[in-house]
Formats: structure tokens, sequence, C-alpha cells
């Protein structure tokens, strides 16, 4: 291809992931250009995504440009994508897979248990909320929104005494050192997608779908796809307080753990796992599948 466009967020954790991406094509002798744009999510930071349209508004400006031949592929944070694409679209391939876990950002405090009785810990993912307060029920949970460099600007100045992040965004732009602790799956299980990055494109572009498929991790490519089958199963929103995180056992063997809570707190925690055989994308949805029957038959809804 002449030239490769690839549409991003203008985010710094957006443009990382974009230039990531154009440094691996250009590895493969491409010619590759970014087309930053704003998009409904990145404006839209007074209310809570559940409440405007889910992550998907991260994403349709995007799906525009594709669909107007403006670029050629985007480039998502996985977990930002809907489990359902519009018609006409496709997820190209899924990235290897930077740390999927969850992290506690705070200026003063080490953990989550170091959190003194009563403390303000910023989130707005209703996943976090019903995780964090089944590990915390007397913290003050408020909401958060922006993008990484805003979360963290506003815990600075005093807001929140803790926050809770993507392990993988801090990573990516080096902002490892602001890292408390890492919560490991079995206390925040992650969100189907974490760490990993997705390239969409038209459905018909069959030159790019064989372009791209070097770039992929087959073995991240299931693990998510066994994730995100857990959440369309269980009604596709990204903004549902359900947790879903797969990982490899000896044997070509994948074990799905998921968690479903009540964001009103009414309700137990749910937490089921799966494990099987997997060698296709057939086997990893069925595997997710599997999971969100146990969730519903253990009360998630």
């Amino acid at each position: 291809m002449s030239n490769i466009v690839i549409a991003t967020r203008e985010s710094r954790l957006a443009l990382w992931q974009a230039e990531h991406v154009q440094s691996l094509l250009r590895q493969q002798g491409h010619t590759v250009s970014l087309l930053g744009m704003t998009t409904r999510g990145d404006q839209i930071l007074d209310r809570s995504l559940s409440k405007v349209g889910g992550k998907g508004l991260f994403v349709k400006e995007l799906e525009l440009a594709l669909e107007e031949g403006r670029a050629d592929i985007a480039v998502h944070s996985l977990k930002d994508v809907p489990m359902d694409l519009p018609a006409g679209f496709a997820l190209a391939c899924v990235l290897e897979r930077e740390d999927p876990r969850d992290a506690l950002v705070s200026p003063r405090h080490d953990s989550l248990e170091a959190l003194p009785q009563g403390a303000v810990i910023g989130t707005s993912s209703l996943r976090r909320v019903v995780l964090l307060r089944a590990l915390r029920p007397d913290l003050r949970i408020e909401p958060l929104r922006g993008n990484l460099d805003t979360r963290l600007r506003k815990l600075d100045e005093g807001q929140y005494d803790a926050i809770v992040l993507a392990a993988a965004g801090l990573k990516r732009l080096g902002l490892e050192h602001r890292i408390r602790t890492v919560f490991e799956p079995e206390a925040m299980l992650p969100a189907a997608g974490q760490g990993a990055l997705g390239i969409e494109v038209r459905a018909d572009r069959s030159d790019l779908l064989a372009l791209l498929a070097p770039l992929a991790s087959p073995r991240d490519q299931l693990a998510t796809a066994a994730e995100r089958a857990v959440s369309r199963a269980m009604g596709g929103s990204c903004s549902m307080p359900l947790a879903a995180h797969a990982r490899w056992e000896p044997g070509d063997q994948l074990r799905i753990d998921a968690a479903w809570g009540d964001p009103e707190g009414a309700a137990q925690l749910v937490r089921v796992h799966a494990q099987a055989a997997v060698a296709d994308a057939t086997q990893a949805a069925a595997l997710g599948d599997q999971a969100a029957r146990q969730l519903r038959e253990a009360g998630a809804h």
C-alpha cells in the first residue's frame, strides 16, 4: 500500500498506541501516517460513561473516518471496543498484551489495606466500584473521568486519597513509578480485553486483514476473545459491573475467571471460573459463553 492512515484519539496514551502500531508497520516496510481525532467520549467529562452511552463513544468518530476512507485502520484499547462491532467493520487483530491488571496510585498510601477508614478512592468503572466495595466496604468511591494525565492531576490536587487505573497505560507512558501496588486478579479481576490493543478495519478491506495478520498475538487473541464472549453473553455493554480475565494453563488449557456485582450494593459479588482446551476462536467463545452461563446461574443479571 502507498500509505496506511491510522485514525486515533489525541490523548497521550491513544497516540502512544497509534505510534506503536505505526512503528510495527514501518518495520514491515510500510509508509504510515496518523489522523488525530477528538471523540465524544473525550468531550463528555461531567457524566459517567455508563450514563451517556458507554465506551463505544471513544470509537464512533474513528469508525466514521474508516467508513469515509479518510483512514485505513483504527487502533483502540481493546477494553473500549464494543463487544459487537457495527455492520461493515471487523477486528483485524489483537496485539501482544501488556500487563492486564489494575494498579493503585496514591501519593501517600502503599496499598488498599493502608488507606484510612472512609478514604476517598476515584474510579468511574462500575466493575472497579463493585470489586473495591467487596474488598473495602468502608471506602468512599467517587467518580473519576478524563484521560490518564487528567486523572493523575486530579489525584495530585488532593481530590482523592487514591485512584485505580489500568497498569498497562501507566507502563506504556513510562509512569510505572506512580504505581503503589498492582492488584492480583484474585483481588481485582480485570476488564475484558484490558491491557490489549485491537486494530479495527472496514470488513471489506481484505488487503488490510492480510497485511495486519503478522501483528497478531494468537494466544492473546484467543484469551481476549473468551473474555469478550462473557461480556457479549451478559449483554454486551462495556459499562456493566462485569469482570472477565483469561489466562493460559499448561496443555493449551485456557482458564477464564469472571465476576459480576450489583452497583447498588444490594447483591453479593458473584465469581465463577471455567476451563477448557482452546485452539480456535469458536472454542474461545464457547468458553466465554460457559462462564457467562455460570454467572447467570449464580445470580448475575
